[in-house]
């Protein structure tokens, strides 16, 4: 019987020290120069798309008060883009779409409102729409 102890611990000991040994190796592959080189190149990346939409943004955001129903519209269409492709920053976005359209309080009458705000309406029905599935 304790012949059999003593070969379970053996066993157990070379399983663990393999198991260590084992362990050693993937911990030494996470800490490598090229992985931790790429986790760099990842967050160096990740920090210049989101500078990159910040710019858009930014830009957008300050086009929507021009006088140039163009120049809005096209603001409008950025700001639609952004929601698309980058949707964390869809709430930004959205947002400012309706502090422009709150502060803005022009009375129409009859008149279908322009353009860029009609594009508004339908970014901002989108996103209920989107929301409420």
């Amino acid at each position: 019987m304790s012949d059999w102890v003593a070969v379970s611990e053996i066993v157990r000991n070379i399983a663990l020290a393999l198991a260590g040994f084992v362990g050693a190796i993937l911990a030494w592959r996470q800490l490598s120069p090229a992985a931790m080189q790429a986790r760099s190149a990842s967050a160096q990346a990740e920090l210049a798309r989101r500078a990159h939409v910040m710019e858009l943004y930014n830009r957008a955001a300050s086009q929507l008060r021009d006088d140039k129903l163009e120049v809005r519209l096209a603001a409008v269409y950025v700001l639609g883009g952004i929601t698309r492709d980058f949707p964390d920053f869809a709430d930004p976005v959205f947002q400012l779409l309706q502090a422009y359209l709150r502060n803005g309080s022009i009375d129409y009458g009859d008149e279908p409102p322009p353009i860029d705000v009609q594009a508004i309406l339908e970014l901002l029905k989108s996103r209920l729409e989107i929301t409420d599935v």
